[in-house]
């Protein structure tokens, strides 16, 4: 267990999130120090807890303690490694140092920074730096991203491109401003600068992108968190649950009739556990109550092999659909059985043919590195098994398993499987996509990713999703109609610093309650959108 103790409220989560990125296994525990008034009234994100004249006897099981004091214009950062505590992560090489910014005092490692004349998000980047800087020269780690813990970091590149800095200013600012790894540096620019030129053709005032959330799968994968209800529990009231989302797309349809809708994206769960009229039914509804016109693209995540057939493809076919998704995740079947997918390796094979077979010509594959028990010779197996398909998308994911899925949930179930993810990987699969004629176009990151990577869309020329970009850096509204949807409202004048208010508004996950109190889902909306 790690211990943090603030002597007030303040960028509580940005220090949890960076001891998470380092010390993945560990339970981070957050208090303050503070007497009860001074955060009396304040929306506090960790538990208050009155310390006694030697914190780190009052933390007798904790492996390391860490205290972060504000005084003045001046933040103290005290990093104590408890040996009884059964961890210490200490170098023998930091116990010799003696930095001029970093003291070492026994099994106590201090530093002291300046905040003067600092705004609210430079204060809070000095102190992570400095919290990083300790770290690594006590552990002798270092991460891919740095102090990047956020999702979206090509967000920061892209506001340095579209400020005028050239690819050095871009590159010094990000090494220096949250010491990031050449490699993750380079692949930011990259990126960042093929999305500006897909952007630029988006009106952002004028446009938005709609979302339909599809919650319903064949059964749960071991790693997902996400809104979905198995099939056969639910099948008796899928058209009950397609009476209520037309009723959000009509809503939405007039709320939006003098915008241009530029994407649209059908995801889930697994919306081809649609039957093919049902598919029909809600393609059709869409197509008749939104003018399309301007939209660039069409998206339906028909996902998993196992609930893919001819009938539904072509369902989606002559709706004029043109761009879906056949995700094996993994080309293994060993690991396809451990994870929960009911589906063969041929499976997928044999969809993905079908798919090219009947015209489809943008065709994405989901692939999942770090999954339980797979090798870098497996991962080589799955990527020369995808080459031969020769997908025109490739998005690789980094397995981040959150508090609601069932490797969490049964955790004691998987405990003996390792589960690696490596720059080693990432590499190999970036070096498979570059073979395919794919370029890198998009990328975010999770908490909780296996080896602090990322998720990084790749694409054939003319093929990159723009949905997925325009998700990832908030530059336009996405109305979001289903089942634990969450629709987010981008407004058009920027902030100084050039970002832009958003606010956000989510339905209910439970199919049930979606059905019941879906024009409560509909006030919501117009809550959001009332002014």
């Amino acid at each position: 267990m790690i211990v943090v103790v603030f002597n007030k409220p303040d960028f509580e989560y940005d220090v949890h999130s960076l001891l998470k990125e380092f010390f993945p296994q560990e339970d981070v525990q957050m208090y303050y120090s503070c007497s009860p008034d001074e955060v009396e009234g304040k929306n506090l994100a960790c538990t208050h807890h009155e310390m006694t004249d030697d914190g780190v006897k009052e933390f007798a099981d904790a492996s390391q303690v860490f205290k972060i004091d504000y005084v003045g214009d001046e933040i103290a950062v005290e990093w104590t490694l408890n040996r009884a505590g059964g961890n210490n992560s200490m170098t023998d090489e930091m116990q010799q140092a003696d930095e001029s910014d970093i003291k070492t005092v026994g099994k106590r490692i201090c530093t002291k920074i300046s905040v003067t004349g600092t705004d609210r998000k430079e204060t809070k980047n000095r102190l992570k730096l400095a919290l990083y800087s300790m770290i690594e020269k006590g552990t002798g780690k270092s991460l891919p991203w740095g102090t990047l813990s956020g999702i979206r970091p090509t967000k920061i590149a892209m506001k340095c491109i579209e400020d005028g800095m050239s690819d050095r200013e871009t590159y010094d600012y990000l090494k220096e401003t949250y010491l990031a790894s050449d490699e993750k540096i380079d692949l930011s620019i990259g990126i960042a600068k093929r999305e500006k030129a897909l952007l630029d053709k988006v009106d952002y005032d004028n446009g938005y992108s709609l979302y339909i959330g599809i919650p319903f799968c064949p059964s749960t994968c071991a790693y997902c968190s996400f809104t979905s209800y198995p099939l056969g529990v639910w099948k008796n009231r899928v058209d009950d649950y397609l009476d209520a989302l037309e009723k959000e797309i009509d809503y939405t349809a007039q709320k939006f009739y003098h915008k241009k809708l530029n994407s649209i994206y059908i995801g889930g769960g697994t919306p081809t556990t649609l039957s093919p009229a049902q598919l029909d039914r809600l393609i059709r509804k869409i197509k008749c109550s939104f003018d399309l016109k301007d939209c660039l693209e069409f998206t339906v995540e028909a996902g998993r092999p196992d609930s893919i057939t001819r009938e539904k493809l072509l369902a989606l076919k002559k709706n004029g659909i043109s761009r879906i998704s056949v995700n094996p995740q993994t080309m293994k079947q060993q690991t396809l059985d451990i994870i929960g997918r009911h589906h063969t390796v041929d499976d997928t094979i044999q969809s993905f043919k079908l798919a090219r077979e009947l015209g489809f010509d943008n065709i994405n594959m989901d692939l999942i590195m770090g999954l339980p028990e797979e090798t870098l010779d497996d991962v080589r197996h799955t990527m020369e098994l995808v080459k031969e398909l020769a997908p025109d998308n490739v998005t690789i994911h980094s397995l981040a398993v959150k508090r609601a899925a069932r490797l969490t949930i049964f955790k004691d179930r998987y405990s003996d499987m390792q589960m690696v993810n490596t720059q080693e990987h990432m590499d190999l699969c970036a070096a498979y996509c570059k073979q395919m004629g794919l370029e890198p176009y998009y990328l975010y990151r999770q908490k909780g990713m296996a080896g602090n990577m990322e998720n990084v869309g790749y694409a054939a020329k003319g093929k990159a999703g723009v949905y997925n970009i325009l998700i990832m850096e908030e530059k336009q509204t996405i109305v979001a109609c289903g089942a634990g949807a969450s629709t987010k409202r981008v407004w058009p004048i920027p902030n100084p610093d050039g970002t832009h208010r958003i606010d956000r508004c989510e339905n209910v996950k439970d199919v049930g309650q979606y059905i019941a109190r879906i024009d409560e889902m509909i006030e919501r909306k117009q809550r959001l959108f009332e002014e």
